[in-house]
């Protein structure tokens, strides 16, 4: 069979998955057949969730579009500033909650973004295909640094993270996914993910230390693990810590 050949361009930070001398820059992607658009596109290094509009020849198309010789491919990041919905066919519908599930190797990015407030499931022990199933089943915006963990093509929503500093992680997606808007701190339980709600003294007073029931007269329960917590002194850290991302 007589090889084909399509012209590909990456836009933005799409160019973060390229080899240094072929970023911004047409690349000649060589095959066979007419495979579907999806798989020459991880090819080439870039995972299909980060990948938000393909232009063809300049239409749009989706991701069961069939390459053909000669095609002309721009491939796109998400938009922060431009209304695309008209355009973009990638992806059934918009995430209606911003909620995460977080791989093994990022636990102190979901320490983090649980003390701003978002639902992010993390276990230490997920295996790549549990995490996969997860965000497939529960429509979670995966969060990983190894970009293979994005190929299945089951999952719709995942981001591959830039940054190897937690802190710098955590503003990375606060920004990616615009959430600045949706921070709402302490109300996710930083040990177990679930829902911190304001409870009676009275209920808790027999799992508190002596110094804990002379001083403080506030507390909370986590719906999940049932762990109490109140404004000690770790609230202050936290409060500090909350500096850095708001």
């Amino acid at each position: 069979m007589r090889e084909r050949c399509a012209e590909f361009r990456f836009y933005e930070e799409l160019n973060d998955f390229r080899p240094p001398v072929e970023r911004k820059a047409p690349v000649a992607y060589r095959f066979s057949g007419t495979p579907g658009i999806k798989d020459p596109i991880e090819a080439l290094g870039v995972p299909h969730t980060e990948v938000e509009l393909i232009v063809v020849n300049g239409e749009s198309v989706g991701f069961d579009y069939r390459l053909q010789h000669g095609d002309r491919v721009a491939v796109y990041p998400m938009f922060e500033a431009l209304d695309v919905t008209p355009l973009v066919r990638l992806r059934e519908a918009p995430l209606r909650r911003t909620a995460f599930v977080v791989d093994v190797n990022l636990g102190k990015l979901a320490r983090r973004l649980r003390m701003l407030g978002f639902d992010a499931l993390y276990r230490n022990d997920f295996a790549d295909a549990e995490i996969a199933d997860i965000s497939a089943a529960t429509r979670r915006i995966i969060l990983t640094r190894d970009r293979r963990a994005l190929y299945p093509s089951r999952i719709t929503h995942g981001y591959w993270l830039r940054a190897s500093n937690p802190d710098t992680q955590t503003r990375e997606v606060l920004a990616r996914f615009d959430l600045y808007r949706q921070i709402k701190p302490f109300h996710r339980c930083l040990d177990c993910n679930g829902r911190i709600a304001a409870v009676p003294k009275s209920l808790v007073v027999d799992e508190l230390l002596p110094r804990t029931k002379r001083y403080y007269h506030e507390f909370y329960r986590c719906s999940e693990c049932r762990k109490v917590f109140w404004k000690g002194p770790h609230y202050r850290h936290m409060q500090h810590k909350l500096g850095d991302f708001t």
